[in-house]
């Protein structure tokens, strides 16, 4: 399988970024919800939140990559069976996605480096704090940080059942093109066992 993007499927690199971010992006929503039930005198009171953190950098860096990779690819044909506002829908989806990533990564670096110290990065590098010291810097940063992670895990879930309905209700190429499948073969292969039922 090639690593760039072809009009029937997505490339290697393509699937690896989209399937690694979408289960750190859940592992992460995870995480901060259990570090909320965490004590100052639990063992992972400052544990929990470090690894949130440096995760939190590396999937900002993943970020990038992806949509400096998804700019330099082509982009898969939508399947010829999606109505026109499912293609205007799924375009804004993955929009909005991308943004709500940046934007709860953003108010993360804003909450962690309110006091003015860096962010180690599992002790391999440091980002420094560029922005503190604001009135409240770490309560409204806190504030948006958990909002915009409600409606991204809100949305990701939208966006996973509609794959899953394209697949077993519409019965299209639109999940096995992230599969690693090619639309145009499985498309063939659709159709023949459409056929083979009538």
């Amino acid at each position: 399988m090639p690593a760039k993007n072809t009009a029937g499927r997505y490339g290697w690199l393509s699937m690896t970024l989209h399937w690694s971010m979408a289960l750190a992006v859940i592992g992460m929503f995870a995480l901060g919800l259990w570090m909320r039930s965490l004590s100052y005198y639990d063992p992972w009171y400052k544990d929990g939140p470090a690894i949130h953190k440096s995760i939190g950098i590396l999937l900002f860096l993943l970020l990038i990559i992806r949509v400096v990779w998804r700019n330099l690819n082509i982009r898969p044909d939508d399947d010829p069976a999606l109505k026109v506002w499912e293609r205007i829908t799924a375009h804004l989806t993955h929009i909005a996605l991308y943004g709500l990533m940046f934007a709860l990564m953003i108010a993360g670096y804003f909450i962690s480096t309110a006091d003015g110290r860096a962010i180690e990065v599992f002790n391999w590098f440091s980002v420094p704090a560029t922005i503190y010291d604001l009135p409240e810097q770490e309560d409204i940063a806190g504030e948006i940080h958990e909002i915009l992670a409600w409606i991204l895990i809100v949305l990701a879930s939208v966006h996973a059942l509609a794959a899953v309905k394209h697949h077993f209700i519409n019965r299209d190429t639109t999940l096995l093109k992230m599969l690693g499948r090619d639309a145009i073969s499985a498309s063939n292969h659709i159709i023949n066992k459409k056929e083979a039922k009538q």
